[in-house]
């Protein structure tokens, strides 16, 4: 045995969750990173006094965080600091209302009761569906490495009377939208549904009705905010990989996953270097990592197994504002005038939409120093098409900023915005493919597109090459931050349920640390 048993590519939050577990559990890990910094798309965008969070921001279920730090032995309030943010979120429309969305469901119905008051009682009913579409998320899809419905129900399940339960209740053959709609009547709170779909970067108009999930799941455990930003996530996830003993390499690029006779045995670095390793976790773009780290004989078989469709890309403004809206929430959406317009220009002509809806963070409210007294780090993402052969972002982007300014000064209620404005920066599609080396500029993966199959990602467990585990927003069970670290997580667990590699002496020690 070498000095490392297991590589982990990529130090985005699913990569350092692995790496965490895995040491937690007592194996001997190194993780590789390409980038001067780890955290992936978390990192912070500091300048004249400004903090912004540069990737995403919105914090859902810490129920994942505890299970890594449980597994570690540690506990999560000595490494991080969470804050509740209700409103969870604050919408608002053309027609120039607006609308909270509450936690807690009594709030929420009080809320709709003024909005559109024949919509609180389908609010409930809507939300009782998620609950339930939640309960079997919980039981066959998350910490679990599954790819497809084969590998979620087995065999001799799929004829169980509650196995057949569970799945005519995941209402398959039927889309978000459409779900949303056949409960909630009134078409700006079905608006805002749709939008739980933001975590995923899809279109809720072909994404399946298990998505609907996301409702209860962002009600049952609240929205956080971690002190410092989201960037906080990554610096003490960084920090317990090294206080459990992971040697993290940064500016150390991987160049290709050597294999010999089906199985994993290392990694070339770019400076030549070949580390020996038993297995592998990559969190690179799980496409990306097939067509150019892998020999053909592995990724051929990966890419003809299934369609692999990016999911949107965005356009994102970093706007320091020398004076702070008091409307807005923590987290705020201002939304198109037309969905349907909306999606079908992002995600059928894959052109960006003349009228988007524009997510804002503006965290000062909750954490005063992300900007000088009285100011605001106002983050703002257009969620656009993933980069076709005829975009160039160079000529786009001036148009596509002017649409954005002018949507949140009439809609978003800011006037004066630009008047405000004393810093601002900009990552657009091209911008984000080349920061991040992910496919197509896709933010969030792969595409959760399809009726049937829509919910599913590759699994976690390659079936090509024994000892490679696969984990991050392209890998099951998906994109958003809790998605990203549970995969991190099962990656991690089901290499140590595989008993691939044997832990080194000590990991009872590791564990009970």
């Amino acid at each position: 045995m070498g000095q490392y048993q297991v590589g982990v590519i990529g130090g985005g939050l699913g990569g350092l969750a692995a790496a965490c577990v895995l040491a937690g559990r007592g194996y001997k890990v190194v993780l590789l990173e390409r980038n001067s910094w780890v955290g992936g798309k978390n990192v912070l965008l500091e300048t004249d006094g400004f903090r912004f969070d540069m990737g995403p921001t919105i914090l859902l279920m810490p129920s994942v965080l505890k299970r890594i730090w449980k597994d570690a032995g540690r506990k999560l309030g000595d490494y991080l600091d969470l804050i509740e943010l209700d409103p969870q979120w604050r919408c608002f429309y053309e027609d120039g209302r607006q609308l909270n969305l509450w936690r807690n469901p009594g709030s929420m119905s009080e809320e709709l009761t003024h909005f559109a008051p024949h919509t609180a009682e389908e609010y409930r009913k809507f939300l009782a569906l998620s609950g339930r579409l939640n309960e079997i998320s919980e039981k066959y899809f998350f910490y679990r490495s599954v790819g497809n419905v084969r590998d979620t129900f087995s065999m001799t399940g799929m004829f169980n009377r509650q196995v057949l339960r569970d799945l005519l209740d995941m209402r398959m053959g039927r889309t978000m939208a459409g779900t949303v709609r056949k409960f909630v009547s009134d078409g700006r709170v079905a608006q805002m549904l749709d939008h739980f779909t933001q975590y995923v970067g899809s279109n809720p108009e072909k994404a399946p009705a298990i998505l609907c999930a996301i409702a209860q799941m962002q009600t049952g455990e609240g929205v956080w905010y971690p002190r410092g930003g989201t960037a906080a996530l990554p610096a003490a996830l960084s920090r317990l990989a090294i206080d459990l003993g992971v040697d993290i390499r940064t500016r150390c690029f991987v160049r290709r996953i050597v294999t010999e006779a089906g199985r994993v045995t290392g990694v070339v670095v770019d400076d030549g270097e070949l580390i020996p390793l038993n297995a592998v976790v990559s969190n690179s773009d799980v496409v990306r990592t097939h067509q150019e780290l892998l020999p053909r004989t592995v990724s051929e078989p990966f890419m003809n197994r299934r369609k692999y469709e990016p999911a949107c890309s965005g356009v994102v403004l970093y706007l320091g504002l020398n004076k702070r809206y008091e409307h807005l929430a923590h987290h705020d959406f201002v939304f198109s005038r037309d969905p349907h317009e909306e999606f079908d220009s992002i995600y059928r002509k894959g052109e960006p939409a003349p009228d988007p809806t524009a997510y804002l963070c503006a965290p000062a409210s909750t954490e005063a120093n992300v900007a000088p007294p009285g100011g605001e780090a106002l983050y703002v993402l257009v969620h656009t098409p993933y980069l076709r052969d005829h975009h160039d972002w160079k000529v786009m982007f001036p148009a596509y900023r002017k649409v954005i300014i002018e949507k949140l000064k009439r809609c978003g209620q800011m006037p004066d915005l630009e008047e405000r404005i004393v810093v601002e920066r900009h990552l657009t599609p091209q911008d984000i493919n080349d920061r991040y080396h992910v496919l197509r500029g896709a933010i969030y993966g792969l595409a959760s597109h399809g009726r049937f199959n829509g919910a599913f990602k590759p699994s976690n467990r390659s079936p090509d090459v024994a000892g490679l585990y696969l984990c991050g927003g392209s890998a099951h069970p998906g994109p958003g931050m809790p998605m990203v670290m549970m995969s991190g997580w099962i990656a991690a667990d089901t290499l140590d349920q595989d008993h691939y590699v044997q832990p080194a002496k000590g990991a009872a020690a590791l564990v009970g640390g």
